[in-house]
């Protein structure tokens, strides 16, 4: 079943003609920066598949991603580092990336529609729209772009970390992770306070 435009609809026939979607992917893991992605779809279009990308095979996100790409008016990403998630908390990071994104778009938005129940910091009129992503299309659409794009970063990352398994987990708490940290330590692109509780401390393995 093909998600619905009312929520894109009903802001733009209130005058805000140009609406994106945002979402970020990253906000769990114990490694790896956050990830937000900003989309502007055209009005109307039915995209096959489209979904919340955590329903979504690792297969599908790649083919539905190219068509994201291709058939959007306009899209971005935007990153929020390991050092910011540490320094400002990842509520606060997820909102800086999603910023980022919005602010690399071309075309700039009369109005943001935002995975989740806040919204902060954005130089247009933004929405937190609970569930978004399994909602809206622009915000599935940028549920897709964030997690693929993270998830291709995690796999680069595996060659300069070797050892931790992120091209497999991509920075989540699997078992395997876990051990390897027991047995490596952190490493430069782990969040230490994510990790006080499994090591004992934030800083004295870093």
């Amino acid at each position: 079943m093909a998600l619905e435009w009312q929520y894109e609809i009903s802001f733009r026939e209130n005058g805000e003609e140009i609406v994106c979607g945002c979402d970020e992917a990253g906000r769990g893991p114990l490694a790896g920066p956050v990830v937000a992605a900003a989309v502007i779809l055209p009005e109307g279009l039915v995209i096959e598949g489209l979904d919340d990308s955590k329903k979504l095979s690792d297969k599908k996100r790649e083919a539905l991603y190219k068509t994201i790409r291709e058939s959007c008016v306009d899209c971005a990403v935007g990153y929020a580092s390991v050092y910011e998630i540490e320094k400002h908390n990842i509520l606060n990071a997820s909102m800086l990336a999603m910023n980022r994104a919005v602010e690399k778009l071309r075309i700039k938005p009369e109005l943001v529609l935002a995975d989740g129940n806040i919204v902060r910091g954005f130089k247009v009129r933004a929405v937190p729209v609970i569930k978004g992503d399994s909602l809206c299309p622009s915000i599935a659409a940028a549920s897709i772009l964030a997690k693929v794009t993270r998830d291709r970063l995690l796999d680069e990352l595996e060659v300069l970390y070797g050892g931790y398994g992120f091209g497999k987990h991509k920075g989540y708490a699997t078992k395997a992770h876990r051990q390897a940290l027991l047995e490596l330590g952190i490493s430069p692109v782990h969040r230490p306070s994510f990790l006080k509780k499994l090591l004992g401390t934030g800083d004295e393995n870093k």
